[in-house]
C-alpha cells in the first residue's frame, strides 16, 4: 500500500473518532444537565397522608392512617403520633440544592439499589421516594422521586428515616408533679405522704410534707421528697420488653404483685383538675425468691421492671433506677439536719457543758440579731455553722446508755414550738447519739459534735 494511501485512512479514522467524541459529549451533556435548584420537588402536608411505609437494611415498615396511626403488621402496636408526624415533616416541603435532569445512568448515584425506599399514600396519589449515595462534593444525599430527575436534597430524610420499630412507640410519658397533693406508697413501704402548707407540725418554715406515726404528724425534709418526684419525672423509660402485656404475663415480671407502687396526687402545671399518676416496680420474680448480702445490696445488680398504672408497656430499668425508686421509706425522707428551725428564729440559747450551764441571748435591731455572752456582745457564726452541721449518719431509736457530751435548749420565736432540745450523748468512738425533744433521732458523726463544743468553748472560755 502506498504512502499517502496509508495517510488518508489514517486521516478518516482520525476523522471518524473525532465525530464520535463529539457525538459522545454532545450526548451527555444532552443527557445529564446539572441545575441549581433551591425550590420544593415535593410537598406534602401530614393530615393528607393516609399511608407510609419504607425499607432500610433490609427491614420494612408499614403504617396506615385510620383516625390514628397503625402498625399494618400489629395494630396493638401502640404508635408514636408524634414520631409519624416527624417523619412526614420531611416532605413539607423536600427540596433540593441541585437538579439533574435527563438521567439515565441511576448506579453511578446509588440509586439503583437506594439505601432507603420510602412510600407515601394520599387519597389522590402515591409517591416513591428513593434515597441514594452521598454526593463527594458536598455530601448530600441523591435521592429520585420517580420523575426522571436526581436531586441532590439539602435535608437528608435519612436521619429520620434510619428509625426502627423500637423507636416508633408510644411510650408512657412521666408528668411534672407542679403541684402534689399526696403521695401512696403500697408494697415494700406502706405508707402516705400529704402536703400541707404553714403547718402547726413543725418550726421548719420549709416543710410542706407531713406522715402519720401513731398519733404524730412528722414533717419530711421537702427537698428529699422532691427529688424522689424528680427522680421519676426523670425517668423517661424506653427500654420496653413487650407493648402489648398480658395479665397471665404480669407474673413473668412480678407485677401482679408489684414490690412497691407509688401513686401520686398531684395537679398538672396550668391546669385546674387533679391528676393521679400511678408506677408499679418490682424485680424479676426469681430474684425476688434470691436472700439478698446486705453487705453487697448496694452494688447488686438487679433485674427490674416497670409499668404505668394499666399501661400495656412493661420497662425494664437499670439497677440504679430501681433502687433510686425503692429508697422510698420513712427514712429516706427524714430531715437530715438534726436542728431544722431557721436560726434566724433562736433568740436564746441555753448550753450544758461538762457540769456547767451557759446562756447566750440576743436581741433584734433592726433585722439583724446580736448575741451576747454575760453582757459581751459575741460572734455566733462558727457556733450557727457547727449547729446547723450536725447530720445524721443513721436513724436509730435506741435509747442513750452513756454520758451526756452536750446539751443545747433553743428557744425560738416561734408560737407553735417555744424551744428545742438537742441532747448528745457519747455511743463509741465514732458517733455520738442525738436526742431530741425527749426521742432518739440519730447517730451524728462524733467529730461534728466536737466542733460544735469547741465553737461553744471558744465562746464561754474567751
Amino acid at each position: 500500500m502506498s504512502r499517502s494511501k496509508k495517510l488518508y485512512i489514517l486521516l478518516g479514522v482520525l476523522v471518524v473518532a473525532c465525530v464520535a467524541t463529539l457525538a459522545v459529549t454532545q450526548i451527555a451533556g444532552r443527557k445529564e444537565q446539572i441545575k441549581n435548584s433551591g425550590e420544593p420537588i415535593l410537598e406534602l402536608s401530614s393530615d393528607s397522608v393516609q399511608a407510609l411505609s419504607w425499607e432500610h437494611k433490609g427491614e420494612t415498615l408499614a403504617f396506615h392512617r385510620d383516625e390514628t396511626w397503625l402498625y399494618d403488621e400489629d395494630e396493638k402496636f401502640p404508635v408514636s403520633e408524634d414520631k409519624i408526624n416527624e417523619l412526614l415533616e420531611q416532605f413539607q416541603p423536600l427540596s433540593a440544592a441541585f437538579v439533574i435532569e435527563g438521567v439515565e445512568d441511576y448506579g453511578q448515584y446509588g440509586l439503583d439499589n437506594p439505601v432507603c425506599t420510602i412510600h407515601l399514600t394520599t387519597e389522590e396519589q402515591s409517591y416513591e421516594i428513593k434515597l441514594g449515595d452521598f454526593s463527594k462534593m458536598d455530601s448530600q444525599r441523591y435521592a429520585s422521586i420517580g420523575d426522571g430527575n436526581v436531586y441532590l436534597v439539602q435535608n437528608d430524610p435519612l436521619d429520620q428515616f434510619d428509625a426502627v420499630l423500637s423507636d416508633l412507640i408510644a411510650h408512657d410519658e412521666m408528668p411534672d408533679f407542679d403541684q402534689v397533693t399526696s403521695i401512696q406508697f403500697s408494697g415494700a413501704q406502706d405508707y402516705a405522704v400529704s402536703y400541707e402548707e404553714d403547718s402547726s407540725n413543725t418550726y421548719c418554715a420549709e416543710d410542706v410534707y407531713f406522715t402519720r406515726r401513731g398519733e404524730k404528724s412528722l414533717p419530711l425534709d421537702t427537698d428529699r421528697v422532691n427529688g424522689y418526684l424528680r427522680k421519676i419525672s426523670n425517668l423517661n423509660p424506653t427500654n420496653y420488653v413487650t407493648y402489648k402485656v398480658t395479665d397471665e404475663e404480669l407474673t413473668t415480671y412480678g407485677l401482679d404483685t408489684p414490690e412497691l407502687t407509688v401513686t401520686v396526687e398531684y395537679t398538672p402545671k396550668d391546669e385546674e383538675r387533679a391528676g393521679v399518676f400511678v408506677l408499679h416496680i418490682s424485680r424479676d420474680p426469681e430474684e425476688i425468691k434470691k436472700p439478698s448480702d446486705e453487705d453487697d445490696s448496694e452494688d447488686e445488680t438487679v433485674t427490674a421492671y416497670l409499668r404505668v398504672d394499666q399501661s400495656p408497656i412493661i420497662y425494664q430499668i437499670s439497677s440504679d433506677q430501681y433502687k433510686d425508686l425503692m429508697a422510698a421509706s420513712y427514712d429516706d425522707f427524714r430531715h437530715l439536719e438534726i436542728f431544722t428551725a431557721d436560726f434566724a428564729d433562736v433568740r436564746q440559747i441555753d448550753i450544758s457543758l461538762e457540769g456547767d450551764s451557759y446562756t447566750l441571748t440576743s436581741e433584734e435591731k433592726g433585722k439583724e440579731r446580736t448575741w451576747s455572752f454575760q453582757e459581751e456582745e459575741l460572734e455566733i457564726d462558727d457556733l450557727k455553722a457547727t449547729l446547723e452541721a450536725l447530720r445524721a449518719d443513721e436513724f436509730t431509736g435506741e435509747k442513750p446508755s452513756q454520758k451526756e457530751e452536750i446539751g443545747l435548749t433553743i428557744h425560738l420565736d416561734n408560737e407553735q414550738f417555744q424551744t428545742v432540745l438537742i441532747r448528745l450523748y457519747r455511743y463509741d468512738g465514732t458517733h455520738c447519739l442525738a436526742v431530741v425533744d425527749g426521742e432518739s433521732v440519730a447517730l451524728v458523726n462524733r467529730g461534728e459534735v466536737v466542733d460544735l463544743i469547741e465553737a461553744i468553748h471558744e465562746i464561754v472560755l474567751n
